[in-house]
């Protein structure tokens, strides 16, 4: 397949001299590497300032301005060093090829359904798709072989505007490829690549897109081909748009598709990464593809690729999970599964809790879980929440045991950080302090003088209200709720921001409880605040768009506090960056644990802003007194009005007692010592630990690496470890029912119990279960105790009956014990894979 690279042709005005400027407006590495921005700027610097987008820039250059720019020395000498930069950073060595450069790793795709990369790109909605988009990005930094999938929308999320009274309006701007920073794919002869699929008995024509992201590439589908009948074009018109039926489409395009446009353009994955449930087909296309190639049945093939299959879960309610009516996967999948040899009885199976339950909806996530090797929730506390989601499909198993590992998202630092604040990490920790151990930053950045520190953080909150400034300027139907003479916002002022999704749990209106009090913080006489709002909420989420419409009506009431609170419309990447890099303070409220991570708050800390957040999501495991505020008390109250009211005062108090006289108390200098302590510990403990860059090396080594080792293993010797883990798990279906337990006995001795229990295992061999003595954790997050028992001699008269000995410390009440069954092949994973187990009590 072609590289997916504009030819000269469509650029007969492009004098040769300018001729890198094609593959640099094409990658999007200018999204967090700003060198090249001198170029764009040069060429249209209005249209530079608006869209950011170098690749519509270049486009509508016109031949003048183009061939004045060829005989510019300065220009073309400043576009080879930009161009001899970019090529130094794809061809130096990487992180992943020390670590991994022997690994039986050849690529990672990874599926996703939004990725925000940059608002040039807009085929996001809010956290998830940014988290994708800043995976990618360090993933090019340290050099892992990722390919992106996903889908290419013609109007993406909506725009936001509110009216006079308001109230929320919802527009789709339309999404015209060719003025995107996207490729068409070509194959060999130059044509555009165009797929074929069979969507519910109709075949239609899929378009492939490339974007590139340094060293990674993502690749974009989309239905709206002219040839294709135009209600089928409009199934890739609006991420999470329409109903139930297009989102099914949607989901089939992603996974099942991707994963064959990952064969059409010969590049063999062994790692298949599943960024939330959206993408599980994709595991079904993975074995369909097994089958074809290996001449093997579907057991044996999901048997082995289910090892190179990673679920990343995000969702922190059982409800968020999509679900499809039954009838609607027969309509789909009849067809389908024809080809893998299966009845739609049995992928119905894979998307139910109880298989045998016809009436049960078909859930993604379910499958994505029964067709991976590993799954992770997206902080600590999430992967403890998941445990309890993901219970129902390991009946009898502790919940300790309910196999969800994590990793705490990260973000993609270098996007997020402001001149001022990448200045200062440069001098004081080097160019390459993104991609080196995170841990090397801590240390240097403690070291960093208060001066050049406050001052840092002193210019990031001046470029916000400068921003907001002129945002009222270009846009002033945005800010209708406010006198069109009203002073923004004082860059002398502690500044806090709140920039989220509109919706119950995450609590928006959470400082509205008491608008007296809120109204005091705005206008105190030596501690005043403000605030910059922004947010959307869902088009059908009515009580969201209450909530913003609330705040509206809060500002105009209250023109003693004009300009000391500002709601800025239509919350998109580009604003995003200039609030993160501007507030001193970030407040989330979210109701715990209903924020599976919340990567919001991470992006204020390389800019030296500092978090006052409930004890949820990535929060929970980084908050210390030390680094900011903590709201609540690290338990859940679900949506209980009378705790909302505590957590209300407490975020008052906080506010009122701490943060506000911390910032405003200053010594000789001007300077807040102890908002400065805080500030710079926050920035050297939690900036380099949750950034992409920690979050990438994780996943590599936690997951990438020993699933592609899992994912060999089977591969090999004409699949013989996975024939062998099918016949081991057919035996353990047939004859489970079977076991039992005998009598049981324990004895202490000394600072040990020695436990003996009779076992009757039928006719499985001792070999295929592990008998082993149990108890729970002694605190959450702490693994169980497990202690094996080993066969004695045999029960005399029996068949298949053997005596069980073992002992455990008698650190606990022996009643803290008991003993189980638990299926044993050293291949295995247990429970993922097979789930009895057997309680001898």
């Amino acid at each position: 397949m072609a590289d997916a690279v504009y030819p000269p042709a469509c650029f007969p005005h492009l004098p040769e001299a300018l001729r890198e400027l094609i593959p640099l407006a094409l990658d999007l590495r200018w999204s967090w590497s700003h060198v090249s921005d001198v170029l764009w700027e040069t060429l249209d610097p209005e249209a530079w300032r608006l869209t950011g987008n170098p690749w519509l820039i270049l486009q509508n250059a016109s031949p003048a301005k183009l061939e004045a720019l060829a005989q510019d020395p300065d220009f073309c000498r400043r576009l080879e060093e930009i161009a001899a930069e970019r090529r130094r950073y794809l061809e130096r060595p990487t992180w992943f090829q020390e670590v991994g450069g022997k690994a039986p790793l050849r690529h990672i795709a990874y599926f996703c359904m939004e990725f925000g990369l940059t608002e040039a790109l807009p085929l996001y909605s809010g956290g998830l798709g940014i988290l994708a988009g800043d995976y990618l990005k360090n993933c090019s930094d340290l050099g892992l072989p990722v390919i992106g999938i996903g889908l290419l929308y013609q109007e993406g999320y909506f725009r936001q505007i509110l009216d006079e009274e308001g109230n929320q309006v919802a527009v789709y701007p339309n999404n015209n490829p060719w003025e995107l920073p996207v490729m068409p794919v070509r194959t060999d002869d130059g044509q555009i690549l165009r797929m074929h699929y069979r969507f519910n008995g109709f075949n239609l024509w899929v378009r492939v897109w490339q974007a590139r992201i340094g060293r990674t590439r993502l690749y974009l589908l989309d239905l709206n081909d002219p040839a294709n009948p135009p209600s089928d074009r409009c199934i890739t018109d609006r991420l999470y748009g329409g109903g139930t039926e297009q989102r099914l489409q949607q989901e089939i395009l992603l996974g099942i598709v991707g994963w064959q446009l990952l064969e059409r353009l010969g590049l063999e994955a062994t790692l298949c990464h599943l960024n939330e449930g959206h993408a599980a087909f994709a595991v079904l296309e993975r074995a369909r593809s097994y089958m074809r190639r290996h001449r093997v049945d579907f057991e044996l093939a999901l048997t082995v690729t289910r090892a190179g299959n990673l679920f990343t879960t995000h969702t922190p309610v059982a409800a968020g999970f999509d679900r499809f009516p039954p009838a609607l996967i027969r309509r789909y999948f009849s067809y389908y599964c024809d080809t893998l040899g299966i009845p739609v009885a049995q992928l119905l199976a894979l998307g139910r809790s109880d298989p045998a339950d016809d009436s049960e909806p078909f859930n993604m996530a379910w499958l994505a879980i029964r067709g991976s090797g590993a799954v992770n929730g997206v902080s600590r506390l999430h992967g403890a929440v998941s445990r309890r989601i993901f219970s129902p499909l390991f009946p009898r198993w502790p919940l300790a045991e309910v196999p969800v590992g994590h990793v705490t998202n990260g973000v993609h630092t270098p996007s997020w950080d402001s001149p001022e604040s990448d200045r200062l990490w440069t001098d004081t920790c080097g160019e390459e302090r993104w991609v080196c151990d995170p841990c090397q930053t801590r240390e240097l950045i403690r070291k960093v003088d208060a001066e050049p520190l406050w001052e840092c953080r002193t210019r990031n909150r001046r470029r916000l209200v400068q921003f907001v400034r002129d945002l009222r300027a270009q846009r002033p139907a945005s800010f209708n709720y406010l006198p069109a003479d009203t002073p923004l916002l004082d860059p002398n002022i502690l500044t806090l921001g709140f920039a989220r999704r509109f919706t119950c749990y995450k609590r928006p209106n959470l400082l509205l409880t008491d608008p007296a009090r809120l109204l005091r913080l705005f206008a105190h006489p030596h501690y005043p605040v403000q605030l910059v709002l922004a947010g959307k909420a869902h088009p059908q989420d009515w009580e969201g768009q209450a909530m913003l419409r609330d705040w509206i009506q809060f500002i105009r009431s209250h023109p003693e506090i004009a300009g000391r609170v500002v709601f800025l419309p239509d919350y998109d990447m580009q604003m995003a960056e200039q609030i993160v890099e501007g507030v001193d303070a970030w407040i989330n409220t979210p109701r715990r644990p209903w924020e599976a991570c919340g990567t919001s708050g991470m992006k204020v800390l390389v800019n030296g802003g500092l978090n006052i957040s409930e004890l949820d999501g990535w929060w929970a495991e980084a908050y210390d007194p030390a680094v900011g505020w903590a709201i609540g008390d690290g338990r859940e109250h679900d949506a209980d009005p009378a705790w909302d009211r505590f957590e209300a005062e407490q975020l008052y108090q906080i506010l009122e007692t701490e943060v506000a006289p911390a910032f405003y108390q200053r010594d000789s200098r001007g300077i807040p010592t102890r908002w400065l302590a805080k500030m710079r510990e926050s920035m050297a403990r939690l900036t380099p630990h949750f950034s992409a860059n920690r979050m990438v090396r994780q996943y590599t080594e936690q997951y990438y690496l020993p699933l592609a080792q899992d994912y060999a293993r089977r591969h090999r010797d004409d699949q013989a470890v996975a024939r062998d883990l099918i016949a081991w798990r057919h035996r353990l279906e047939s004859q489970w029912h079977t076991l039992h337990f005998g009598e049981l006995e324990v004895k202490r001795e000394g600072d040990v119990y020695r436990f003996q229990v009779q076992v009757y295992l039928g006719s499985l061999a001792p070999e295929a279960v592990q008998v082993e003595i149990y108890a729970d954790p002694e605190e959450p997050g702490e693994a169980p105790w497990r202690f094996p028992m080993t066969p004695g001699h045999p029960l005399l008269g029996s068949v298949g009956g053997f005596l069980y000995q073992g002992e455990a410390p008698a650190l606990r009440p022996q009643e803290h014990y008991t003993v189980r069954i638990v299926p044993r092949h050293t291949e295995a994973k247990i429970p993922l894979e097979v789930t009895p187990i057997l309680w001898q009590r």
